[in-house]
């Protein structure tokens, strides 16, 4: 099915149309417009809905030519369906010259309509529309419950929407036990769940009022706990497909029960950071949690982000490698005091403490940014494993964990 737009003042003809449209079952409608939208408001409208076909009133003449051409620079590929009461020689003389070539006159009729859609159909087969989307989306999968993914997550999203022209998403994707509204002491009452019976019909007006903003940073709470509340592996696809087109980066909290929405959300990631701690514990479920993603094949997305980390910890970040045979990415100081300061105040942690600039680096990481730093966690991990004691097994650690 074509998904589509109308853009029309004319509202007996605007209702006319949607009547036989949703009558074809041919083109799925995302967004009716019932004026001739700015510059601005075209660019949003066509970034939120991504209409393969536009059916445009050419009751203007000259304010729907200006629309032609705005909206092929926004969405180059965009089919346009020229609609009008009349079709007069001039009027039908300028559409043709504009690049539009299909004209439907009332009364709409089915034949007409179907031929012309067909026609639509077999150009965008052919070429199909050039939409602008990031693919900079990053779940953060914690090994157990406890071990910090939220935090990680929520700061590394807020550094990341410091840096210029980077207006990025964070979304609480765990239904349990979301955190992320307490953290940035959220007071908007709209929620992920809202976001996904509202995924189909999502637009440029509507998703204003489901996020909270801070900064270039959107965010987009899981609610208050509600056990019976379901999220579909289609709302994440269409929630991911519209936050795509809208924003730079995207980083998804997940609560680590590999919920189906979640092994979505992952299919959807360029990478996966599963968060663990030097605990025998967390290790374990970390393995656990590897091994599945291997059978999804989700393995080569994924890069383990050790947190917690004491300069004499009993695991030490090789160990960690050892056990989970992946390379650890980078390490996270334990700094409870900064954390529970920012928590308090519902703020990021330090940007100026140690936490506060891994998180940064990560920021780094996530956006592809070449910087001189990145060979610092290298540096810094040599100097870590040479004041470490003699390594510990893991099997003294806890039997029965190898």
């Amino acid at each position: 099915m074509l998904k589509g737009a109308i853009i029309c003042p004319d509202e007996e003809l605007c209702q006319k149309l949607e009547e036989l449209l949703q009558d074809m079952s041919v083109v799925s409608l995302t967004r009716s417009v019932p004026r001739y939208p700015n510059a601005n408001e075209l660019s949003r409208t066509l970034r939120a809905n991504a209409p393969q076909v536009l059916f445009l009133s050419v009751e203007n003449l000259s304010r729907a030519l200006e629309i032609v051409t705005a909206a092929e620079a926004h969405l180059p590929g965009v089919q346009i369906v020229a609609i009008n009461r009349t079709a007069d020689p001039a009027t039908l003389l300028e559409v043709m010259r504009s690049g539009i070539r299909e004209f439907i006159t009332l009364p709409f009729e089915r034949k007409n309509m179907g031929d012309a859609l067909s026609r639509v159909k077999e150009i965008l087969d052919r070429r199909p529309i050039q939409m602008e989307h990031t693919d900079l989306v990053f779940s953060f999968l914690p090994a157990k419950p406890g071990v910090g993914a939220t935090t990680i997550a929520t700061n590394t999203a807020m550094a990341v929407s410091r840096l210029p022209e980077q207006r990025s998403l964070l979304l609480d994707l765990d239904l349990n036990s979301g955190m992320i509204r307490f953290l940035l002491q959220l007071e908007n009452t709209f929620s992920l769940t809202d976001a996904a019976e509202r995924s189909l019909q999502m637009d440029e007006s509507m998703w204003p009022q489901l996020v909270t903003s801070i900064g270039s940073l959107d965010v987009v709470h899981s609610g208050r706990l509600n056990p019976d509340k379901r999220l579909e592996g289609t709302h994440i696809r269409h929630i991911m497909d519209f936050a795509r087109r809208n924003y730079r980066a995207v980083f998804l909290d997940l609560s680590g029960n590999l919920e189906r929405f979640s092994v979505e959300a992952m299919h959807e990631s360029k990478k996966i950071f599963l968060v663990v701690t030097p605990e025998v514990p967390s290790l374990h479920l970390a393995r656990e949690k590897l091994q599945y993603l291997r059978l999804m094949d989700l393995a080569d997305r994924v890069a383990i982000l050790l947190n917690r980390c004491q300069k004499r910890a009993v695991v030490s970040p090789a160990q960690v490698e050892d056990l989970l045979q992946q390379p650890v990415l980078m390490t996270f100081a334990n700094d409870y005091q900064g954390v529970h300061r920012a928590m308090t105040a519902g703020k990021a942690v330090d940007a100026g403490s140690e936490l506060g600039r891994q998180f940064a680096q990560l920021a780094q990481y996530s956006l592809d940014i070449k910087h001189a730093a990145t060979a610092e966690p290298k540096k810094r991990l040599a100097e870590y494993l040479s004041i470490l004691p003699s390594p510990v097994s893991l099997f003294s650690a806890k039997k029965g964990v190898s």
